[in-house]
């Protein structure tokens, strides 16, 4: 069996215009969540390093570690 190899090239495609509006703020809403769960596991693992670099909870009340009040 032979496999011919095809290549398509798409030039157009036609969305109306409110259905491109719909699909795109179904986007931005569904980034929300998206957006806070990176943000959380980025909060983690940057938490996780500063504990094994010794820094330990010195550095995660606001500045407290420099004399701020």
């Amino acid at each position: 069996m032979t496999e011919d190899k095809r290549e398509v090239v798409v030039t157009d495609i036609k969305i109306p215009f409110w259905s491109m509006v719909v699909l795109m703020v179904k986007w931005a809403i569904a980034a929300i969540p998206a957006v806070i769960i990176l943000m959380l596991i980025a909060a983690l693992v940057s938490f996780a390093l500063s504990m094994l670099a010794g820094t330990g909870w010195q550095h995660h009340y606001w500045g407290m570690s420099r004399g701020w009040s």
